[in-house]
């Protein structure tokens, strides 16, 4: 499956920012969709992740109840929702495709390209 993101951009502290995450190529239903981050010089971490059907998402402790990932199995895109953002939300953002729900980066097969996050302060 081709994944890409799209949605980042600069906004100041408080501010809100929605990421898009377009799959194609295969089945997109047949995959849980993460969203991981990698900050310069820190190593890629588990942001979220939704189930095959939705029903279910994880967050991690440093986003939750500020993040809402979601996604649209009609329009093979899964979306990251994130309000009242942080300076140290700044990072390039992935989304991931994968078979489990889990946050452990190992479980994911495909991949995006990373769209760019940068929160001021």
């Amino acid at each position: 499956v081709q994944l890409q993101a799209s949605g980042g951009g600069l906004v100041q502290a408080g501010g809100s920012l929605r990421l898009s995450c377009a799959a194609s190529g295969r089945t997109f239903s047949n995959y849980a969709m993460g969203w991981f981050r990698q900050a310069p010089g820190k190593e890629r971490e588990f942001v979220a992740v939704v189930s095959r059907n939705g029903g279910t998402t994880r967050y991690s402790d440093s986003v939750k109840g500020r993040f809402t990932i979601s996604r649209d199995n009609a329009k093979n895109t899964v979306y990251l929702q994130m309000n009242s953002l942080k300076p140290e939300d700044t990072a390039v953002y992935y989304c991931a495709a994968g078979w489990s729900s889990g946050r452990d980066i190992r479980g994911y097969d495909y991949w995006g390209q990373g769209t760019e996050v940068t929160v001021s302060s």
